[in-house]
């Protein structure tokens, strides 16, 4: 039996074993329900404050990508309004271009008709007038006309475009060949800008015979070589109804270097073109002829410098061969003089020598061995001294 006293009442009781653990049992249930609670009441409070904590912070990240967002939407709204307005003004840019071009565009058209048609009336004008005079005129004349139109088309400009320019006939017949006329024209400095070699042709609407142009370009660019012209022009109403020489200004240059076809209406634009575009090239022209000019010069000097060199070179050649010579001689000289002095010298030294033995020579040396001149000898001395005591006693 188990004692257990009660901590309300103080009483004590007596429990059995089985209502003993009846009780533990209660009371252990109790204690897990009790520790059961507070720990779900702990979990519960901790995973409130983990909740408060987590929607606190996605709070924080729905703010921030609010504030991100609207930013975004901020600047994709700049950057549209941005490229709105650069779409805009390119638009208006090209709007205006469009315009401006299409009001150039109508006025080149509006001005090349007005040209074409000026072109036209002038051409027309020209053809009525040379078809009148062709009716009443041989082709002799009709080639006249032709030529007396583009000189009177010349002196009408000459003075105020062409102030330093010659135009005429070209009567200087070179290898049986002459042109029509010859243009020319210099610089201040009198360096020639520009020259043309002209030949006019036209024909008679009887002619039967119909010529080309290309007939006469191979003897006018003859004419031009010969002449020394820079280019050559071939004013024509042949082939009236060729599109390519209606059409304007016509280079041949593939078949002829520098030459050029025109009807007489372009005959003034073909110089003023040639002319214009050689002006720029009057400075190169200018440099060119100074520097021809010194290369003359320079040549002269170097054709004097080398006549000069080849005569000094010759000159003192012929000097020092000369020197050579002289050389060669003096050194001969030198050397008969050196044998001469050689022998003198030795000539000297047998002269001593031979002195020496002069004065070393005596009676008793040269009779010695020589009984003979010994005894020929001491009788001469002895006569010598018998005469000279005979001297002394006439003295006496």
């Amino acid at each position: 039996m188990n004692e257990l006293k009660c901590p309300h009442c103080g009483k004590t009781f007596a429990v059995d074993e089985s209502g003993y653990a009846e009780l533990t049992r209660q009371v252990r249930d109790h204690e897990f329900d009790k520790q059961l609670r507070q720990a779900i009441e702990v979990t519960e409070l901790r995973l409130k404050s983990e909740q408060e904590k987590l929607n606190s912070k996605l709070e924080q990240e729905i703010q921030t990508l609010k504030s991100q967002a609207e930013k975004a939407d901020l600047a994709q709204q700049l950057a549209i309004q941005t490229a709105l307005r650069d779409v805009s003004k390119e638009r208006d840019d090209l709007k205006s271009e469009l315009d401006r071009a299409g009001l150039e565009k109508e006025l080149l058209e509006k001005s090349l008709v007005e040209r074409y048609e000026s072109q036209l009336k002038d051409r027309e004008g020209i053809i009525e007038r040379l078809q009148d005079f062709r009716a009443r005129s041989s082709t002799k004349m009709v080639g006249e006309v032709l030529e007396q139109h583009c000189s009177n088309q010349f002196d009408m400009v000459r003075a105020a475009a062409f102030p330093r320019a010659t135009f005429g006939k070209d009567n200087t017949v070179a290898d049986g060949s002459k042109g029509d006329f010859i243009f020319r024209e210099v610089s201040e400095g009198e360096v020639e800008i520009i020259s043309i070699m002209f030949e006019m042709k036209n024909e008679s609407d009887t002619t039967k015979s119909k010529k080309k142009n290309q007939d006469f370009l191979e003897e006018l660019d003859k004419d031009r070589r010969l002449k020394n012209c820079e280019y050559a022009v071939l004013v024509s109403l042949l082939e009236a109804d060729n599109e390519l020489y209606n059409a304007g200004i016509v280079d041949m240059s593939h078949l002829y270097p520098k030459m050029y076809v025109v009807r007489p209406q372009f005959f003034i634009p073909i110089i003023s073109l040639l002319r214009n575009a050689a002006l720029g090239a009057v400075a190169a022209k200018a440099e060119l002829e100074i520097a021809r000019r010194q290369h003359v010069d320079v040549e002269a000097f170097s054709k004097n410098l080398e006549t000069f060199k080849a005569g000094f070179e010759r000159n003192y050649r012929l000097a020092s061969d000369n020197m050579a010579d002289a050389v060669s001689e003096i050194e001969k000289s030198i050397k008969a003089l050196e044998k001469t002095r050689d022998a003198l010298l030795k000539s000297a030294n047998n002269l001593r020598l031979a002195n020496d033995k002069a004065q070393d020579v005596t009676i008793k040396r040269l009779t010695k061995g020589n009984p003979t001149m010994t005894q020929r000898f001491a009788e001469i001395a002895k006569k010598s001294e018998t005469l000279t005591d005979v001297q002394e006693e006439g003295a006496d």
